[in-house]
């Protein structure tokens, strides 16, 4: 290959491998870092990336890591971001962490490296389908057969991943990968970010009509209210309408909102439940919320999702709206006549009041001297000493309760878990990948004991980069949830109990700060030298195995284990400064 520019001198270039346009494309996409472990079918590709200034390889332990990894850090940034793993049980190992990126909507291109293309179909070592095996937690995963059809597929993912939202897997093999490319890879125009959706005018007016004929509306919002929380208030303010959330629209829609009456669900608590089943119009926002039973099946639901395969999934529709959250309620807003009728709304102000009083009340009394410490505690001394803009990444379990209840929102924090997938061991994963976009940015772990422990691993991952990450480990030795939900069910706790060593001397061991506290006043000093070091920590905090107890009233006919709300909380615990909260927003109530 001959390139004339340099003074009439003919210069020979190297031809251009299949690899290296590979990693030039993902540049061009705005992809940072390439997560994942090596491997001989992948080593073309690394070495690429070896020899690229603009893309980073990000060496962890475990190729899960990987996934969960690009998915928070997509999750964070809005932007594509990719992972690897070499064939066979290389790239299986990234399914977990995929299927959670996917179901977050999180773009991120996996590749996922092959055998020798010539051996595909013998039963080769290593053989495995990787095209196949990643369908269903894929929006495109094809196989590159060939050279000649780089960059095009990869291209084709890409646009996949960014513009529907989720996951795109390309299988390729090393032999492949390693050839010369048929032709560059030239300049291309490719999505980039997904474009907001206005539902039709027609759909406007019957959802205006709606609102207008209903004495009561109730507002119950989802993740998809990101970047709405100020057309969602104005709305709310417009029709009078309590506002619920689901927790993974804890983080977008709670904070600065007079109108929150709290979370349903299987951790739900305060006053949504009652919101949703004691109004005439249930508008669900941006939310894909899974627990049919939670919903209610005798009033009228308009659901708003930019995705339309979701609208109707989960409850009997009145009317589907196709649209962006923001963007409809911009158009429907100033459409519906504005209600002055507080009553609904100022009633369920005060129950929900009236339900955060009655919890909080079993974790108020000598929390601060009690040992083992309540995991309650803990996670409200970390909401009190974490920063205005931290990055919370929390374990699926029991992590999830104290992250709803005890995390206060603000517009600038951010919550992160595997709250669609509930997979184990995503937290610390998920805090690598959020620590690689700012290392200047608090970036918080909220671990339990058996999912740090799953992925443990990857804590030397953190050590190897010196990531500031600030691992908080409730460890109460046992799988929490699990134990509660056979003791809900009527079955005794069996192989629930954990057998750890002195987390935060393994910390030490690795390279890493590490405190264990055991005693309630040990608590804040010990979390805030933590915050204060400057490379990776591990704060190793005992907690009580026993502190949720079960309400009195659940049967076996009941979900999973749980109560139906029913306007209480789902388990008797502590609710943070959300008391605080509910308590200043009825204030706002006028008194007869």
């Amino acid at each position: 290959m001959r390139d004339a520019r340099a003074h009439g001198v003919m210069v020979y270039m190297a031809k251009e491998t299949v690899a290296e346009q590979f990693v030039d494309v993902l540049v061009r996409a705005g992809v940072q870092r390439l997560y994942g472990v090596v491997g001989d079918s992948l080593n073309p590709v690394v070495d690429a990336v070896r020899r690229n200034r603009s893309l980073e390889w990000v060496h962890v332990r475990h190729e899960e890591t990987a996934a969960f990894a690009a998915g928070a850090e997509a999750q964070l940034t809005g932007r594509l971001a990719a992972c690897a793993g070499s064939c066979g049980p290389g790239n299986l190992h990234l399914i977990n962490g995929l299927y959670d990126a996917h179901r977050s909507m999180a773009p991120v291109l996996a590749l996922a490296s092959h055998i020798p293309s010539s051996e595909i179909g013998t039963g080769y070592f290593q053989e495995t389908h990787p095209d196949q095996l990643f369908r269903e937690c894929s929006h495109y995963s094809e196989l590159i057969s060939n050279a000649g059809q780089m960059p095009r597929v990869l291209r084709i993912a890409i646009q996949h991943a960014v513009g529907q939202g989720g996951v795109s897997v390309v299988a390729l093999p090393g032999d492949i990968a390693a050839q010369t490319a048929p032709r560059s890879a030239a300049e291309h125009a490719m999505v980039s970010r997904r474009p907001q959706v206005r539902p039709g005018d027609a759909e406007i007016d019957e959802f205006a009509d709606l609102v207008d004929a209903a004495g009561r509306v109730t507002l119950f919002c989802g993740s998809g209210t990101a970047g709405a929380h100020d057309e969602v208030m104005a709305f709310a303010e417009r029709v009078k309408a309590p506002v619920g959330h689901a927790l993974r629209g804890k983080e977008w829609i709670q904070y600065d909102n007079p109108y929150d009456v709290g979370m349903s669900g299987l951790l739900g608590y305060g006053a949504a439940y009652e919101a949703m089943h004691e109004c005439d119009l249930l508008v669900l926002l941006g939310t894909d919320f899974p627990y049919q039973s939670f919903l209610p099946t005798d009033v009228r639901i308009v659901q708003v999702d930019v995705r339309p395969e979701r609208l109707g999934r989960r409850s009997r529709l009145d009317l589907a709206v196709w649209g962006d959250v923001a963007e409809t309620l911009r158009c429907l807003t100033p459409k519906v006549r504005p209600k002055s009728d507080r009553k609904f709304l100022d009633r369920m102000l005060k129950k929900h009041s009236d339900a955060l009083d009655g919890v909080v009340k079993a974790y108020t009394r000598k929390v601060d001297k009690h040992t083992p410490i309540h995991p309650e505690y803990v996670a409200s001394v970390l909401d009190d000493v974490a920063d205005d803009d931290a990055v919370f990444t929390v374990d699926t379990g029991m992590c999830n309760v104290w992250a709803a209840r005890y995390l206060t929102p603000n517009g600038r924090r951010r919550v992160i878990g595997s709250f669609s997938h509930g997979s184990m061991a995503n937290a610390l994963p998920q805090a690598i990948g959020a620590q690689f976009t700012d290392r200047r940015r608090q970036v918080i772990s909220m671990s339990g004991d058996g999912g740090f422990s799953m992925l443990m691993g990857d804590f030397l991952t953190l050590v190897q980069y010196d990531l500031p990450v600030k691992v908080v480990l409730f460890n109460n030795s046992s799988l929490g949830m699990v134990e509660l939900e056979m003791m809900v069910e009527g079955l005794p706790a069996f192989g629930t109990t954990n057998r750890n060593p002195d987390f935060a001397a393994l910390a030490r061991a690795a390279g890493a700060y590490g405190v264990r506290v055991e005693k309630p006043k040990d608590l804040r000093g010990a979390l805030k030298d933590a915050f204060r070091h400057r490379g990776p920590a591990l704060v190793d905090v005992v907690t009580d195995p026993h502190a949720l107890s079960i309400p009195p009233k659940i049967t076996g006919e009941q979900i999973g284990g749980f109560a139906l709300s029913m306007g209480r909380t789902v388990l008797d615990g502590g609710v943070g400064k959300m008391v605080q909260l509910a308590r200043a927003n009825l204030r706002n109530v006028p008194r007869p």
